[in-house]
């Protein structure tokens, strides 16, 4: 077998293996980062006082534990027959010279699917939920009641950035898992979103007065570190969503003028 096959063929099996496993992957994120968020809890950098701060303080960490959670769940409901959803009206991938393939026989072909490199964009997504979840918990300290006047906002900001982009990530997970049509277009909507929101937090928290330099400095690192890792992506596979065969006989049903 040549190499190209045989990766093709291994990276099938992983597609099928990580399907199949969907309910163990979200119950091992469920059980892992309930003990980070808990972990977070335990170390707080102000006293939490009385239970009742705990339980709101709780609710807020128990978001980022089930948000990528639910909102796969949801995805996997809405796009239970993805692969048969009508295809956009408007083309936007218009560069290239294609021909319409019939769903079902675009179903028989060598390039349908989601293996070969796209399982790394696959695996991409899917690993982009632990990570901008692990470095909220990181950066942003828990904190009880005290806290200066800059850390409510910071911290409401910064939970809703990894609440929404580990739910929209999920989603678009599942778009591509599904062969969902508008797959290419929803992962790039979440990259424009994602760089808007980096930057609406640093213009928001750069008119608290009273931020400190090191706040300040920790903050823009983050933002810059997760700025940089959303240009990357993009310009690693917005040319693979345009160009490559799979990904437009997969989710756009159309293939090469030969």
């Amino acid at each position: 077998m040549a190499i190209g096959e045989y990766y093709l063929d291994r990276t099938a099996r992983a597609v099928n293996q990580l399907e199949g496993n969907l309910i163990r992957i979200m119950f091992g994120w469920t059980m892992a980062m309930s003990f980070a968020c808990g972990l977070r809890l335990a170390f707080a950098a102000t006293p939490i006082h009385g239970a009742a701060e705990y339980a709101a303080l709780g609710s807020l960490y128990a978001l980022v534990v089930a948000a990528p959670i639910a909102s796969a769940f949801l995805a996997l409901r809405w796009f239970r027959d993805g692969g048969a959803m009508p295809q956009p009206e408007i083309r936007l991938a218009r560069i290239g010279r294609w021909r319409a393939v019939p769903r079902e026989e675009a179903r028989g072909m060598r390039y349908f699917g989601t293996n070969g490199i796209m399982f790394s964009l696959l695996i991409g997504m899917l690993l982009n939920i632990p990570v901008r979840s692990g470095e909220f918990l990181l950066a942003i300290p828990a904190a009880g009641s005290g806290t200066p006047d800059w850390y409510p906002p910071l911290f409401r900001l910064m939970l809703a950035d990894v609440v929404i982009f580990s739910s929209l990530y999920a989603i678009a997970f599942v778009a591509a898992l599904r062969h969902v049509p508008l797959f290419p277009r929803l992962l790039v909507a979440i990259w424009g979103v994602d760089l808007a929101m980096q930057l609406g937090i640093a213009q928001v928290m750069s008119q608290m007065p009273d931020l400190p330099r090191g706040v300040a400095a920790g903050l823009g690192a983050v933002l810059d570190g997760n700025i940089k890792k959303v240009l990357i992506s993009a310009a690693l596979w917005a040319p693979y969503l345009l160009l490559s065969r799979r990904v437009n006989l997969t989710y756009r049903s159309r293939a090469p003028l030969d």
